[in-house]
């Protein structure tokens, strides 16, 4: 998620606890996502559609506090 920023989310996840919780669940929904549609798990279309709404919003909060730390610090 977000690569480009590397760096700066090495640090917000040392620095900011919901920003960890946030990349950590966000991460726990792709890889569950890739294991319903890669066939190594099982949902329904409802559910997985709810899941991939779940995560695109944690990547857009997740985002909205990269752009916060780097107007904070400058970058």
């Amino acid at each position: 998620m977000l690569h480009e920023y590397r760096d700066i989310i090495s640090k917000l996840k040392v620095e900011n606890a919901h920003f960890a919780k946030i990349f950590e669940k966000h991460n726990d929904l792709d890889q569950k996502i890739k294991d319903i549609t890669e066939g190594r798990d099982h949902a329904n279309d409802l559910d997985l559609e709810g899941m991939k709404k779940e995560k695109l919003h944690l990547k857009d909060e997740a985002y909205a506090m990269i752009v916060a730390y780097k107007k904070e610090h400058n970058l």
